[in-house]
């Protein structure tokens, strides 16, 4: 069993930066890929980024590539995801996942955190 604990969500202004946090507790962390997904409201939940076990490699959706970064910090069990150049369609619920593989889809991710507000006001 993995637990997994968002934080640093909150209200941010467009063109502003916020910094998400997830702690894993449990099995080893270096064990699992780990993921970002985000959900808004009345929208199905979406890929935003994840990073291999051995942090070498990480992948991004679309939407957010070259305004977030992943990186993940094995001697604190903590994964971050950086967020810079926020826009209002970046409003969601954010979403840590880890898993055995990483991937772009729910099914890749066993383990999932409560989630954390991240809301982009105009």
């Amino acid at each position: 069993q993995v637990q997994l604990v968002e934080s640093g969500g909150g209200l941010v202004q467009a063109g502003g930066s916020a910094r998400l946090s997830c702690t894993a507790s449990g099995r080893t962390f270096s064990t699992y890929a780990m993921g970002w997904f985000r959900q808004a409201p009345g929208k199905e939940r979406e890929f935003v980024a994840d990073i291999r076990r051995s942090g070498g490699d990480s992948y991004y959706a679309d939407a957010v590539k070259g305004r977030f970064a992943i990186s993940r910090d094995s001697a604190k069990d903590t994964v971050t995801l950086q967020m810079n150049s926020l826009k209002p369609e970046d409003t969601a619920v954010y979403y840590c996942a880890a898993g055995w593989v990483r991937g772009t889809t729910d099914v890749s991710y066993i383990y999932w955190g409560q989630g954390t507000q991240v809301t982009v006001s105009s």
